[in-house]
């Protein structure tokens, strides 16, 4: 289903970017292909659903933001997008998930908010509320990390 070669971006492109000027091209130098290899086989793997998304995590704690939140709010169920968007539009908040509800548990949309204090985390939820008009949901405050990795695939022996 792979190739040699789509295994050997994907040992890449799974760990950190160098942080350079253009890091598509120091892989390429790594595995042995061109720039444009590289970039082609990441549009390659989204377009055929091997990969699902391509994205930056910012480890918050080391740019000083002590306090996370994760929210948890019961949106209407046709305003689920309309509101997941609006709250995703805060650049306070990092990842923004619908969720299915359970019994008992009726909170549909999942937001985590991360600022300096606490107390900017509580005002940053209190304007996120006003504006998606929803004083229906519950905060969780992070006390400490204990994991945080991704999947590794084609990990050499």
């Amino acid at each position: 289903m792979l190739t040699a070669s789509e295994k050997r971006i994907i040992r890449e492109i799974q760990n950190d970017l160098p942080l350079c000027e253009r890091p598509f091209l120091e892989i390429a130098e790594r595995v042995g292909v061109t720039e444009e290899e590289v970039l082609q086989t990441v549009d390659s793997l989204l377009e055929r659903g091997l990969m699902r998304r391509f994205g930056a995590a910012v480890r918050h704690q080391r740019v000083g933001y002590k306090a996370n939140a994760l929210v948890v709010w019961r949106a209407p169920e046709g305003r689920v997008e309309e509101v997941g968007l609006r709250v995703a539009s805060f650049r306070e908040v990092t990842h923004c998930y619908q969720r299915e509800p359970l019994p008992g548990w009726p909170y549909n949309l999942y937001a985590m908010v991360h600022k300096h204090t606490q107390a900017e985390c509580l005002e940053v939820i209190r304007q996120i509320s006003k504006a998606i008009e929803i004083d229906d949901y519950l905060m969780l405050f992070s006390t400490r990390e204990l994991k945080r990795a991704s999947m590794l695939y084609f990990i050499e022996d």
